[in-house]
C-alpha cells in the first residue's frame, strides 16, 4: 500500500511540468502566427521606383520626399496588406474632416445626369497659379467617402481648387435619369466634369487624380484622345489594376483571399444595381430581364455580374470585349503628361502579374514614374508609430507632393522643354 502511495507522489510533480509545456507550445504557435499574419517581421523601406533619368525625374526625386523615403505603417498591423485594405474599407480614414462643396449636375447626351462636387482651394497655391484637382474616386465611390474628404481637405489647403467625380450610380440620394451607371472604363462622366472645369476656370491648370477603378478610368481618358491632355500637368493613378481581362482571372483565386474580396465587391456591385433596379430596368420587359436579374441575385463575382449586366449598358457582345474596350492598358501609352503611377507589393486585390504593366511602361517612356510600396494595402497607405494611425496618410502626402513638385517643375523648367517631356531633355542636358 505504501509502495503504491510513493510511486503516485513521484509521478504526479510530472503532470504540471507537461501541461506548462504544452501552454508554451500554444502560445509560442499563437505568436507565430501573429507574426506571420501581421508581417511584422518585414522592414520598411522606401518606395521601389522605376523610372528613366531626366531633368524630370531628377528634379521630382529631390522635390518628393514620399519617393524617397521610408514609408512607415503603423508597427502592430500595418504590415498586413489586408488589415490596411480593411481600415479603408470599414473605415476609410481617422477622423475625417467635412470640406464644404457645391453640387454640380451636368446632362449627358444620352439623358444621364452626371454629378461632381466642386470644393475651392482654402488660400492660394504656392505658385500663385490657379490649379484644379480633378479626382475619380474608387469603384462605387463618391466625393462624400472618408478617404476622399480627407484628401480634398489636404489638397485644399496646400491651394488647389478639387472636383470629385461622383460615379453615375453611387450615391445612395441621386436618381439615375437614364438605364445606364458607371462602369469599369466608361469615361464620359469624367470627360464632362473636366470639360466643365475648363469653361468655368479658363485660366486653371489641371491635376489629374484617379484612386482604384478611377485611376483606369483617368488613365483611359488621358490616352483616349490628346485633347484631353490639353492645360493637363500631371497625372497620379494609385493602385488601379491596369487590365481588367488579365485581373479577372487572378480574381477567382484564392491567393491572398481574392475569391473572398471578390465575393465582397461583388455584393456591394450587387445592392448598388439594385437600389436603381427601376431607372436601369423598369422601362424593360421580358424573359431577357428577368433572366438577368435571376443571374443578379445569385451572383458571387464581379465577372458574372459584368457578363450579365454591366456590359450591356454599352452594347459589348462579350465579357471579354468589355474588359478589352474599358482597360486603360491599351491607352496608357498614349499620355505624354508626367504620370506617376502607385502600388502597393501587398495590396491584396492587385496581383503581382499587373505590376508588369507600369514597371515596363516606366521603363520605356521618360514622363512616367511607377512608385511600388512594401506596404499599404488596397487605398490604405495609413501611417503611425505603434498602434493608432495617423489622419492623413502616405498616399494623401504623396499625391500632393508630387503635384507641388509638377507645379513647381513647370514654373522653372527650361523654355525648349516639350510639355509632355516624351523627347527627353534639352540639347546639352541629357544625362
Amino acid at each position: 500500500m505504501n509502495t503504491h502511495q510513493s510511486d503516485a507522489y513521484t509521478v504526479s510533480p510530472e503532470l504540471p511540468a507537461m501541461f506548462d509545456g504544452m501552454k508554451l507550445a500554444a502560445v509560442a504557435t499563437v505568436l507565430y502566427v501573429i507574426v506571420r499574419c501581421l508581417n511584422l517581421k518585414s522592414p520598411t523601406a522606401p518606395p521601389d521606383l522605376t523610372y528613366q533619368d531626366t531633368p524630370l525625374s531628377r528634379f521630382l526625386l529631390k522635390s518628393c520626399p514620399q519617393l524617397t523615403k521610408e514609408y512607415i505603417p503603423p508597427l502592430l498591423w500595418g504590415k498586413s496588406g489586408h488589415l490596411q485594405t480593411a481600415l479603408y474599407g470599414k473605415l476609410g480614414r481617422v477622423s475625417a474632416p467635412h470640406p464644404s462643396g457645391v453640387r454640380k449636375y451636368l446632362p449627358m447626351v444620352d439623358g444621364a445626369t452626371a454629378t461632381f462636387d466642386l470644393f475651392e482651394p482654402m488660400g492660394n497655391h504656392r505658385t500663385g497659379d490657379d490649379i484644379t484637382m480633378v479626382i475619380c474616386p474608387g469603384i462605387g465611390n463618391h466625393s462624400e467617402k472618408h478617404y476622399i474628404r480627407t484628401f480634398v481637405d489636404h489638397a485644399q489647403k496646400d491651394g488647389y481648387r478639387c472636383a470629385v467625380l461622383n460615379h453615375l450610380g453611387a450615391l445612395p440620394n441621386i436618381e439615375l435619369t437614364s438605364p445606364r451607371m458607371f462602369t469599369y472604363g466608361c469615361t464620359w462622366e469624367f470627360s464632362s466634369m473636366v470639360g466643365y472645369i475648363k469653361r468655368a476656370y479658363p485660366e486653371t491648370q489641371l491635376i489629374v487624380v484617379g484612386f482604384s477603378l478611377g485611376g483606369n478610368i483617368v488613365c483611359k481618358f488621358l490616352g483616349e484622345n490628346m485633347v484631353n491632355q490639353e492645360r493637363v500637368l500631371c497625372c497620379v493613378s494609385i493602385c488601379q489594376g491596369y487590365s481588367a481581362l488579365r485581373a479577372q482571372e487572378t480574381f477567382l483565386q484564392w491567393d491572398q483571399f481574392r475569391r473572398f474580396y471578390n465575393f465582397l465587391m461583388a455584393d456591394n456591385m450587387k445592392k448598388i444595381i439594385l437600389s436603381h433596379r427601376q431607372s436601369l430596368f423598369g422601362g424593360s420587359s421580358g424573359k431577357t430581364i428577368d433572366a438577368d436579374l435571376s443571374r443578379l441575385y445569385t451572383a458571387t463575382s464581379l465577372m458574372q455580374i459584368d457578363d450579365n449586366i454591366m456590359r450591356k449598358f454599352h452594347g459589348h457582345s462579350s465579357l471579354k470585349e468589355y474588359y478589352e474596350k474599358e482597360s486603360c492598358v491599351h491607352y496608357i501609352h498614349n499620355v505624354k503628361v508626367p504620370l506617376l503611377l502607385v502600388n502597393a507589393a501587398d495590396d491584396p486585390l492587385v496581383h503581382d502579374s499587373l505590376l508588369a504593366i507600369p514597371r515596363t511602361l516606366a521603363a520605356k517612356k521618360s514622363n512616367v514614374v511607377f512608385a511600388l510600396t512594401l506596404h499599404g494595402g488596397h487605398l490604405g497607405f495609413f501611417e503611425g508609430a505603434v498602434l493608432f494611425p495617423q489622419p492623413l496618410t502616405w498616399m494623401d502626402k504623396a499625391i500632393v507632393g508630387y503635384a507641388n513638385a509638377m507645379c513647381q517643375w513647370e514654373k522653372q523648367k527650361p523654355p525648349c522643354q516639350s510639355t509632355d517631356l516624351s523627347e527627353g531633355s534639352c540639347a546639352g542636358e541629357k544625362a
